[in-house]
């Protein structure tokens, strides 16, 4: 009956059908890394640094398919998880993009950079251009939170911090349309 559907319905936009589903299973680093090695191909991540609106990290996770990364990776705490909004947003993507959560970012940086992959961040402190940039080998992009950018540590984290080219009077452009700019250099350069 339409009245229980208005109850179980969170949000009351059922139009007349509810499917329970299992809970959003998070990938490991470790197995990303062998599913990586298998494909023979040079590893290429994002790391998300504190993305909080479901609707940035619904469309990089979209993004993130289309330019062929191996998965995503953003801290448990003080970031958004896979919620219906980013799984509407990402129009599937979240089901096929691994996404990990991690204690730790810093420290899965640092394991990262252990098993030889480059982490390039984004930041308006970067001292190389996005396109003078060589992401042809083991790459990982680290994008900042909204309006906040990376944190300090993070940050220090990084390999190399790269600009984005903005020649307009806005400073910088929103989390997922800088991370497709970026993504989009890497598989010009990786194809």
């Amino acid at each position: 009956a339409r009245e229980r559907l208005d109850q179980i319905s969170e949000t009351g936009k059922h139009q007349g059908v509810i499917a329970y589903a299992a809970a959003y299973e998070y990938a490991e680093v470790e197995d990303m890394l062998k599913t990586a090695e298998e494909k023979g191909e040079p590893p290429f991540l994002i790391l998300l640094d504190g993305i909080e609106d479901p609707h940035n990290l619904g469309a990089i996770l979209r993004t993130a398919d289309g330019a062929g990364v191996d998965a995503v990776i953003a801290p448990r705490d003080k970031s958004v998880g896979i919620t219906e909004t980013v799984l509407r947003v990402s129009v599937g993507a979240a089901e096929k993009v691994p996404f990990i959560q991690v204690t730790n970012l810093a420290r899965t940086m640092k394991q990262l950079q252990s098993r030889g992959i480059w982490i390039f961040g984004t930041s308006d402190k970067g001292d190389r251009g996005l396109y003078e940039t060589d992401f042809t080998g083991p790459a990982a992009l680290v994008m900042g939170a909204e309006g906040e950018g990376m944190r300090r540590l993070t940050e220090e984290n990084c390999d190399f911090l790269l600009r984005i080219p903005m020649k307009g009077s806005i400073p910088c452009l929103n989390v997922s349309v800088a991370t497709g700019v970026c993504l989009y250099e890497m598989v010009r350069q990786r194809s």
